[in-house]
Parts: C-alpha cells; structure tokens; sequence
C-alpha cells in the first residue's frame, strides 16, 4: 500500500500550471517537523515536494499561500528526467488527493488567519488519470500500470 498523511506549513506559494489537457496542477512544498527531539531536544523538519492536480490543484492555488497549515493525504510517486546538462535526474514527489485546512499564517500577535476548512475530492476528480499529464520537468509515472485505487464496502463481502 503507498499511502502518505502529512501535516506541514507550505514553504511558498504554490505554483500554478496547466497541462496540455487544460487540466490545473500545483506544485508546492510542505515543511513537516518530525515527532521526534534529537540529542539536543530539537525537532528536525522535512521540506517535501507535493502536487496536486484537477479541482483540488485549483483549490490549493486559490487559497494556499506561505504558511498555509494543512494536513496532506495522496501517495509517493518516483520520477526522473533528463536535465539541460544531459544527467538523469531523479525525484520524489507526494502526489496529494485530499487535504484539509488546519489554519492560517499566524500573524505577529499569534492569531491565525484562517478557520479550518476540509476539502476531499470528488468522484470525478478520482477518476481523472493523472498517469498522462505532461510537464516539463518530470517524465511518466513508473506506478501507473498498478492500477487506480478501490473501495469496498461492508455490503461488498461475503462474510
């Protein structure tokens, strides 16, 4: 299973794009401190690269900005590309399908910005397939033949 829920600030504004298939994509990076204190009692934090894509990019690049407090749900995904200077590069991306609003920027005299807003997306943006949108820093998803994710209900199984 490749599942990833993450909790984190955005580290700048998302950036806005659009694929050849007019469908919206933001790409964004989200700083996530760890549950644990080092020797020194500080708490590392990860800066990880996330993209979102269709309705829920649009609603991510219309109301996140630096700062933004949210709690990320989607799935790993590995790429590479071929850089101007000829070399193989390769990245890792949190490709994001459900998010929620945990506040605003907090401003100087520690008040947040924002209330709590959740956003989950809907069937038809779950059946978008995001395995042939073309950018131009990223080349196809190695996972796309796993197939799309399912859900059962309790009415489904036989026990």
């Amino acid at each position: 299973m490749n599942k990833v829920i993450l909790i984190g600030r955005f580290t700048r504004d998302p950036e806005s794009r659009m694929s050849q298939s007019n469908m919206e994509i933001a790409r964004f990076s989200l700083a996530c401190s760890s549950d644990f204190a080092n020797r020194n009692g500080e708490r590392e934090t990860e800066f990880i690269n996330c993209v979102a894509f269709g309705r829920l990019a649009s609603t991510i690049n219309r109301y996140c900005k630096k700062g933004t407090l949210i709690s990320a749900g989607g799935r790993i995904r590995n790429s590479s590309y071929d850089a101007q200077d000829g070399t193989k590069r390769y990245t890792t991306d949190i490709v994001v399908d459900q998010m929620e609003f945990l506040g605003g920027r907090q401003n100087n005299d520690g008040n947040s910005t924002a209330n709590s807003i959740a956003y989950s997306p809907s069937e038809s943006d779950s059946s978008v397939n995001t395995s042939n949108i073309e950018t131009t820093d990223i080349s196809d998803d190695p996972y796309k033949d796993f197939g799309d994710e399912f859900t059962l209900s309790s009415d489904d199984l036989p026990f």
